[in-house]
């Protein structure tokens, strides 16, 4: 990565903590280039030394990499002027637009990887899934790996379709979790806690699960079970979220979430 010229067509929250990323992993900020209308967004950058510039075409032409984070409703504005050459590998993190209208937009023979991270890939904590098309070279998928991997983990995917699924378990999920905290919250506080307490207590049950999960020596199920006693108190809660149906509403609630992808694919491929 230390030898790559890197463009970043549009410099917001996750264009920044990717930059960010890639600066604490040694990349010399005179490699990274980054273009926006705001300039507040550029002003943040060029401290930390990295060239900026309001024309997009300025800073992708003569960059290895050009990663496209702006939104998807304006993707193909943003990307049919460039003059982009077969050489240089686009990197996607745009949600909901399919390869196949990246190609149009480009060229058919373009090297493309369409990501999809999530949010706390701003906190250099995400994790990223990855498709690469029959363009892009074993050299530009190490790239891709190495560049995604800078806010977080990353992952390839062999169908493109799995993103869909992808954006329905990581890319809105962190929304869940955040869903259960308020929950777990407001019954802390109707339980007589102050919300202090009820939210320290929540949010560092949630960390703590989280890191016991991630150590992979057990898997969640067997997690669970370990601390559910036969008759005690988690058995109980357990049981009511069981014969409410919660593990059937979750699996809806994610193919909803994926239908819905597939439909955003559709419209803002089009656009």
């Amino acid at each position: 990565m230390q030898d790559l010229n890197i463009a970043f067509i549009g410099a917001g929250n996750m264009a920044f903590s990717l930059i960010k990323g890639l600066l604490n992993a040694g990349v010399p900020p005179a490699q990274l280039h980054a273009s926006d209308p705001v300039a507040a967004q550029l002003e943040r950058l060029e401290v930390l030394g990295v060239h900026t510039a309001t024309d997009n075409d300025a800073v992708s032409r003569g960059a290895d990499v050009v990663l496209l984070a702006v939104k998807p409703q304006v993707l193909g504005a943003v990307l049919t002027p460039l003059a982009l050459h077969r050489e240089q590998l686009l990197v996607s993190i745009a949600a909901g637009v399919p390869v196949a209208s990246l190609a149009r937009w480009t060229a058919a023979d373009q090297p493309i990887v369409r990501c999809m991270p999530n949010t706390p890939a701003l906190l250099g904590a995400g994790v990223t899934a990855m498709f690469a098309n029959a363009a892009v070279s074993a050299a530009q998928r190490d790239t891709a790996m190495a560049l995604l991997g800078a806010a977080g983990k990353a992952l390839w995917v062999s169908d493109e379709a799995l993103l869909d699924a992808v954006t329905a378990v990581s890319g809105s999920g962190p929304a869940y979790f955040f869903y259960l905290m308020e929950a777990m919250i407001a019954a802390g506080t109707a339980l007589g806690l102050d919300a202090e307490t009820a939210t320290e207590l929540t949010l560092e049950t949630a960390y703590g699960a989280a890191l016991m999960a991630r150590q992979r020596t057990s898997s969640p199920a067997a997690l669970r079970v370990a601390v559910t006693s036969p008759g005690g108190t988690t058995e109980r809660a357990l049981s009511i979220l069981d014969a409410a149906g919660t593990r059937a509403t979750i699996a809806t609630a994610l193919t909803g979430a994926a239908q819905r992808a597939q439909e955003l694919a559709e419209e803002f491929g089009q656009s």
